[in-house]
């Protein structure tokens, strides 16, 4: 329990850290692209935010998902990547290999679909490499560059907000 509180501190700092280095300019450049993190949790229907950027026009190719499942026993088994709190180490350091490849993947837009403040969506969020980073928590503004408050469940409210504010910034 000690260590895991020690463990936690380091993964904080780290977070930290990275929140607070400068962040590269966003591109002007349309959604081609898009990663999605979900807290399965708080919002498990994969499929329905899929369907907003398949209406959008992107490719099923296109649209990485990765779901955060805090005991790995309870892994769904059609979702395209998870991952939990065991599979971070000290200062952050990841140790899940679809994590690493979800995390340094150049997606145009990241769209961090989860409500609850949880360190390790938000390391996830932070190291993403990421061109826009939209999210629906406002707990961390440095997190995101766009934020949608609403709650997970309203997934219509989300996909009128989200589009109605991507055309007028001229992202699709």
């Amino acid at each position: 329990m000690f260590l895991k509180r020690f463990k936690e501190k380091s993964i904080q700092n780290y977070l930290k850290g990275v929140l607070n280095a400068p962040r590269s300019r966003i591109h002007q450049n349309k959604i081609e692209s898009v990663g999605i993190i979900l807290n399965y949790d708080e919002y498990n229907n994969y499929d329905s935010i899929r369907l907003i950027f398949k209406d959008l026009g992107l490719k099923d190719n296109r649209i990485k998902f990765i779901a955060f499942i805090d005991d790995e026993k309870s892994t769904p088994n059609g979702w395209d990547s998870f991952f939990n709190p065991k599979n971070f180490g000290w200062k952050g350091k990841i140790t899940n290999v679809d994590l690493e490849e979800f995390i340094s993947t150049k997606f145009d837009a990241l769209i961090s679909y989860y409500k609850e403040d949880q360190l390790e969506l938000n390391l996830v969020t932070a190291l993403s490499q990421a061109n826009f980073k939209i999210g629906i928590s406002n707990r961390d503004e440095r997190l995101f560059d766009f934020i949608l408050n609403i709650e997970p469940q309203h997934i219509q409210v989300f996909q009128k907000e989200l589009v109605k504010y991507l055309k007028r910034l001229n992202k699709i």
